[in-house]
């Protein structure tokens, strides 16, 4: 079971060895990693850092979603070089 505080999306991209990822339920939450595994324990321990900087600055921190979604997307189809 993968633990995580809020839902996380990772999208492929036209390069097989990088990935992106970012919550919708935690505004200003990004990242990237090497591959959908590393971007899941990137984001489980970036999650935690980033709700501590939103408090130590005095913004809003969501609320945790028991029923957090990880959602992995497909980049965009490239045409091939002609």
């Amino acid at each position: 079971m993968i633990e995580l505080r809020y839902s996380l999306v990772i999208e492929a991209t036209s390069d097989p060895n990088f990935f992106a990822f970012y919550s919708p339920e935690l505004e200003g939450f990004s990242g990237t990693g090497s591959s959908i595994e590393n971007c899941l324990a990137k984001a489980r321990e970036a999650m935690v850092e980033h709700v501590g900087l939103l408090k130590e600055q005095g913004l809003p921190v969501p609320r945790f979603n028991p029923n957090s979604i990880v959602t992995i997307k497909n980049s965009g189809r490239i045409a091939p070089a002609a």
